[in-house]
């Protein structure tokens, strides 16, 4: 039993280098228009990228919005939630 305690333990562990991605979701509340706002506002994305993101949301039901440190996906997460976007944050796949 504890060598399976090890085995899973060494699995959570994250390197400190390991990027994080800020997610964000589609929903049935937010406009089109106000999601690429948001993204021109907060990112400080061209229209150009705001748009392509949110017709990634749109047609994918999400898209990757930031790649980074733990720290600035989860304050990013924070943020876009205070937009009133539904966003999360994970491990980015290696």
């Amino acid at each position: 039993m504890p060598d399976e305690d090890l085995e899973l333990s060494e699995d959570l562990r994250v390197s400190p280098d390991t990027p994080w991605q800020v997610i964000v979701w589609n929903d049935p509340v937010n406009l089109m228009s106000y999601v690429t706002y948001v993204f021109r506002s907060h990112f400080g994305f061209s229209q150009a990228k705001a748009q392509e993101l949110m017709l990634q949301v749109h047609h994918n039901g999400k898209a990757i919005v930031f790649t980074g440190s733990r720290e600035k996906a989860e304050t990013h997460t924070n943020a876009l939630h205070g937009w009133g976007l539904w966003a999360t944050f994970e491990r980015a796949e290696g």
